[in-house]
């Protein structure tokens, strides 16, 4: 409720509430249609549709961070990351990691905490994603922001890319991060000074993001009983590889996924 309103001071379209009775659980809300990003983007309108999801973020990272939400901690980042060894490599895998394999864990979580702790913090929205984003007008509408935080700046532009759902390819992304980093910069939005830097923030940022949906999957399997979301962990680890492959600083958590991933092979 709170960050809807929020949201729509700086022009963002989201759900508008026109009446509510919250004890007895009733919400009176507009309409923002019935096609999300996810179902009607193809290589052929992503430029202008994406565009458009660039102006919403752009405006939501400039709002000042006085609202009394949480921020990206190590607590957060950690408990995040965590999913990843209990529910995948633990219940899904059914691995139980050695002490070494222990330690190459929490080195490689560090790095990742670390990094996302480095970057400006700006307002996240947490799960900027085309499935989250509605085609309408104004364009797009914004939906499922309730878990909201003050972290990272890269994480939400990131997240608008290397999504659960949908893959594009690489030269793509870069151009898009590119015009997103350029816009970012000429509005005073906290983004790195340097491009270079600010591509390793968002890898390193998408890998921590990757690690903890993998956990989710697996954990919504496995408590949940829901298996079909466990079709979609290959696409995040070929994100994560195409990331470690030009990150040498990930070379030790590259080595470790690799040794869990041998013997159950039908998981990669």
């Amino acid at each position: 409720m709170d960050i809807a309103r929020l949201l729509a001071t700086c022009g963002i379209n989201v759900p508008k509430i026109y009446a509510e009775d919250l004890p007895r659980g009733f919400l009176l809300l507009n309409d923002l249609g019935n096609q999300t990003y996810l179902e009607v983007i193809n290589e052929h309108n992503a430029d202008a549709l994406f565009e458009d999801a660039f102006q919403a973020l752009l405006a939501f990272q400039q709002l000042p961070m006085d609202a009394p939400l949480p921020s990206y901690d190590v607590a957060l980042l950690r408990r995040e990351l965590e999913l990843f060894p209990e529910w995948y490599i633990g219940r899904e895998l059914g691995i139980s990691l050695s002490p070494q394999q222990r330690e190459q864990w929490q080195r490689a979580s560090d790095l990742l905490i670390d990094s996302a702790l480095a970057q400006p913090k700006v307002l996240v929205h947490r799960d900027y994603m085309p499935r989250n984003l509605m085609h309408s007008e104004p364009n797009p509408g914004v939906l499922d922001f309730q878990d909201a935080v003050y972290g990272p700046v890269t994480y939400d532009v990131t997240c608008l890319f290397k999504d659960a759902f949908l893959s594009w390819p690489e030269s793509r992304v870069q151009g898009w991060l590119s015009q997103y980093w350029h816009q970012a910069r000429a509005r005073g939005i906290p983004v790195q000074d340097d491009f270079d830097e600010f591509l390793r923030a968002s890898d390193l940022m998408g890998v921590q993001r990757h690690l903890k949906v993998i956990g989710i999957f697996s954990r919504i399997c496995h408590r949940d009983g829901k298996p079909r979301y466990l079709a979609d962990v290959p696409r995040f680890f070929a994100y994560i590889e195409a990331v470690t492959s030009r990150r040498p600083e990930l070379a030790e958590l590259s080595q470790l996924l690799l040794s869990l991933r041998q013997p159950a092979g039908a998981h990669a």
